[in-house]
């Protein structure tokens, strides 16, 4: 049972969750909230009165003296030390605040802890992006499971009302504009084996583009580098913003057919390559796609113990070997901390078929990123738990997750996403397009 954080701000916006019509847009009242008591998007600006959460200065907007540009993001807070650490013969006094994919977690692996550091609400965007989110605030609407209105806001609703509300806030939030980068992809198995997929992407945001598109949102490109097997695969996303006009297209080109294909199954549930099915498509990201297979309830808002400015585990000195243990990623590795968090649980609509029955995510209140999924089979189950640790991305202004992890608590393998640690270089931000590149005849050009 999810026990709700009551601070009067918290308060007033759940009641608000019963007095307001679902699809009202905000008031002006409301809108002005924005930036005095509440973050620029949405979150409480005051800490909790135990101040275990610190109040919001503005986050992290200047690089620290160790960042070397294009080489690596270091660790701001590489001085903090864990204030304690969760483990399973002390996680009974913690339980309150641990979502049950944790607690599933502890239970089955004695390996599994979690070192607590002080939190630091480092979350910070633009000034630009904040003034856009307060101007087109009680413009914004949902309609049906989409929205209209809507501009250039990458926070449609920052004072949610209801759960298809927040989780559009995760799958619109800023990103920085246009995000290359090269990743691998770690699928580790029960027994502590594990292989390579890396990738390199292309995610260009619409207004980034040298011809932005009517109704798209971004434009994504991947291209598998290894395994062999796999090497030379292309994907080629278009995703659009209003997904009850339009659906996503997307596109493969395959090696070994050397041909250019529509992909339908590029969505909701179908298996990502390289994942050994540990993760499906509308997981990329935490998550992404169409929201409308599911009824989504905003639960709440609660102070939880989740992962947070998950800068070490992508430090270049630490080998995949040290990273990768068996059942989940080093623990040593790992940094995590209490924050609110916006409760959304999204069940499976009568008539509609996903592998998922039930999810339940934590969006951060201070970015809006998805920071952990429990996900649950038809049986009801809890079946896999997706831990998603972020990361201030202070050069770009900019919060995303620094690595994705997919767990199956049946057969005790997991997946890791993001690591970057043998790749040179780092992520680019604010990166530019050519929609030239971005269709489906480009494909064959990117395999070879």
């Amino acid at each position: 049972m999810i026990k709700l954080h009551k601070t009067p701000v918290a308060v007033a916006l759940l009641a608000g969750l019963v007095a307001i019509p679902a699809h009202a847009k905000l008031t002006s009242e409301e809108a002005a909230r924005l930036g005095k008591d509440l973050t620029p998007l949405g979150g409480e600006m005051a800490g909790n009165k135990e101040g275990t959460i610190p109040k919001y200065t503005g986050g992290l907007t200047t690089p620290p003296a160790c960042f070397k540009p294009g080489v690596e993001y270091c660790d701001p807070f590489s001085g903090d030390k864990p204030k304690f650490t969760i483990t399973p013969a002390n996680v009974g006094q913690y339980k309150d605040q641990l979502p049950a994919g944790a607690l599933a977690m502890f239970q089955k692996y004695s390996t599994f802890k979690m070192p607590v550091y002080e939190t630091r609400r480092t979350a910070a965007v633009p000034r630009d992006i904040a003034e856009t989110v307060k101007k087109e605030a009680t413009q914004i609407e949902l309609d049906g499971f989409g929205l209209t209105k809507r501009v250039n806001s990458t926070t449609p609703f920052p004072i949610p009302k209801n759960g298809l509300e927040a989780i559009w806030n995760h799958i619109l939030r800023y990103m920085g504009g246009g995000l290359v980068r090269s990743q691998v992809a770690v699928p580790v198995r029960a027994n502590g084996q594990y292989y390579l997929t890396i990738t390199e992407e292309q995610r260009i945001f619409n207004q980034n583009m040298d011809k932005p598109q009517e109704n798209r949102l971004l434009n994504f490109k991947q291209r598998i580098l290894e395994p062999a097997s796999l090497a030379g695969t292309v994907l080629l996303v278009h995703e659009p913003v209003e997904q009850a006009k339009e659906a996503r297209s997307a596109w493969v080109y395959n090696t070994g057919q050397r041909r250019v294909k529509r992909a339908p199954d590029v969505a909701y549930d179908g298996v990502a390559d390289g994942t050994e099915g540990l993760r499906f498509h509308d997981q990329y990201d935490a998550y992404n796609g169409a929201p409308d297979r599911y009824d989504w309830k905003l639960v709440g808002k609660k102070e939880m113990y989740i992962p947070y400015n998950a800068y070490k585990v992508g430090e270049k000195s630490h080998k995949f070997d040290e990273i990768l243990t068996k059942n989940h990623a080093n623990p040593d590795l790992m940094r995590y901390e209490l924050h609110r968090v916006w409760v959304v649980e999204a069940t499976l609509k009568a008539g509609q078929r996903h592998n998922f029955s039930k999810r339940v995510f934590l969006l951060d209140e201070d970015s809006w990123n998805v920071v952990w999924e429990d996900a649950y089979d038809g049986r009801g189950d809890l079946w896999r738990v997706q831990m998603h640790g972020v990361v201030q991305f202070y050069d770009a202004l900019t919060t995303s997750a620094r690595y994705n992890s997919y767990h199956d608590l049946n057969n005790g393998t997991y997946l890791m996403m993001g690591l970057d640690n043998d790749r040179k270089g780092t992520l680019q931000f604010n990166q530019k397009g050519k929609m030239a590149d971005f269709m489906p005849d480009a494909l064959r050009r990117e395999g070879q």
